[in-house]
């Protein structure tokens, strides 16, 4: 469980793929100052990972198939930046929203505005996972929680203050770059109790 409040970027400084699988290590601080542990739970852009290995420049993570066809990984590339979130305490505040680290979709920025000290960016999304999104309501992008601004048939947008711009890979997003995307989880639990 986390909650879509990035504490730092990583970098990607090894990235070994096999097929559809990978072994991704990220240089990182964040995993010796939280004393993360083998096994422990770790986002990475969103996507919840389990610590396979620990060093003295960060971890590693293992990326199975399903992760991989479902997610923005296989797009990364050495020194790519990576949003990072460790898994939620029970005592820590709850701040952003319940995310699962469990990525429904990517999602491709089709637009990229600057209004006055907010940067907005409309993402095209599958259809049938637009349904999941509503105005004013949370999505986590690349695992960054987020208020939904607008939306159509097949897009949404987003506003980040600057704060998020800096402090996470957000900003640097450009026209075409593909992200990775968690409706909310209330939403989700709604859509499967309709459907039924």
């Amino acid at each position: 469980m986390f909650t879509g409040i990035i504490k730092t970027m990583g970098r990607v400084i090894a990235l070994d793929r096999k097929q559809d699988t990978a072994m991704i290590t990220i240089a990182t601080p964040l995993t010796h100052e939280i004393h993360s542990q083998v096994g422990e739970s770790i986002a990475i852009n969103g996507i919840c990972l389990t610590i396979t290995a620990l060093s003295p420049q960060g971890f590693s993570a293992e990326v199975m198939p399903e992760t991989m066809r479902r997610t923005n990984l296989g797009t990364l590339q050495l020194q790519s930046k990576v949003n990072l979130e460790p898994a939620l305490r029970a005592t820590d505040r709850l701040d952003g929203h319940f995310v699962l680290g469990h990525v429904d979709t990517t999602a491709q920025v089709i637009r990229r505005i600057v209004d006055q000290n907010a940067l907005t960016l409309t993402f095209q999304i599958d259809p049938a996972q637009r349904a999941a999104i509503v105005e004013k309501g949370s999505v986590a992008i690349d695992g960054v929680s987020l208020t939904v601004t607008a939306v159509t048939d097949d897009t949404f947008s987003v506003s980040l203050i600057p704060a998020t711009q800096q402090a996470t890979t957000l900003g640097q997003l450009q026209l075409g770059d593909e992200s990775n995307i968690e409706t909310d989880i209330l939403g989700k639990y709604i859509l499967a109790r309709e459907a039924v």
